[in-house]
């Protein structure tokens, strides 16, 4: 393997995971769909580092990877985003590049900001909360899982949910499906059982299903000949 990734769950609630990873040598891996904002770092074999704000991916795609670059980043908790960068705006890698400065800091907001590493990223994260910078929807779970508050219209509710996730309720749910699927495949899963862990009606609807979401098809996810990244 010739990206070696490695992720960890930290203690604060805004964050999904933390993630890291190093290209040891020139590759092209699959990125999949993916229902979280991020924010991503990528680290030249220089040392240049650049930061990128990226929104959910609503379809898979190749991604080119060169020898001795490193990345790192954190998926964002579903309900947590940017006001500046509404998750829409950032979808399908439409990403915001953050302007660097010298002396290894970030420009955001008219200030400066020291550039984070792995170690320190979530502290990072919860300093752009307490500025403002980041912010909590508390009711889009309730609302995922059809809930709204009293008095909220279900079109009124639709809006709030895309305009903190980036996302349809319906396109969230297809991509959920199809990423457990795909990661059972990968384990050694069968057919059958990733079919129905997919909610799919056949095999055929699979392939698609997986086509669409990791860009490979079962029996390729099986064989495991390509990364996938989630």
């Amino acid at each position: 393997m010739s990206l070696i990734f490695n992720e960890a769950v930290v203690d604060e609630p805004m964050v999904q995971r933390v993630w890291w990873s190093t290209c040891e040598a020139e590759m092209v891996f699959s990125s999949s769909v993916k229902t979280s904002s991020m924010i991503a770092f990528a680290r030249s074999p220089e040392g240049e580092t650049s930061v990128h704000l990226r929104g959910p991916e609503q379809s898979s795609a190749p991604v080119g990877c060169d020898a001795g670059w490193d990345f790192f980043g954190v998926d964002l908790r579903m309900g947590t985003f940017w006001p500046r960068f509404p998750p829409m705006r950032l979808a399908d890698r439409q990403d915001a590049l953050l302007p660097t400065l010298p002396g290894n800091r970030i420009a955001l907001d008219k200030v400066e900001w020291e550039m984070p590493t792995v170690q320190n990223v979530d502290v990072f994260v919860r300093r752009l909360a307490d500025a403002g910078l980041l912010v909590f929807d508390p009711l889009i779970d309730d609302i995922r899982h059809g809930g709204r508050p009293r008095g909220m219209s279900e079109r009124t509710a639709q809006i709030r949910f895309r305009g903190a996730v980036g996302l349809s309720r319906r396109k969230l749910g297809s991509i959920e499906r199809a990423r457990s699927a795909a990661r059972l495949l990968i384990r050694g899963g069968s057919i059958s059982d990733a079919v129905a862990v997919g909610g799919y009606y056949d095999h055929p609807q699979l392939v698609r299903a997986m086509r669409w979401a990791t860009g490979q098809t079962p029996l390729e996810l099986r064989a495991g000949k390509t990364y996938v990244a989630f």
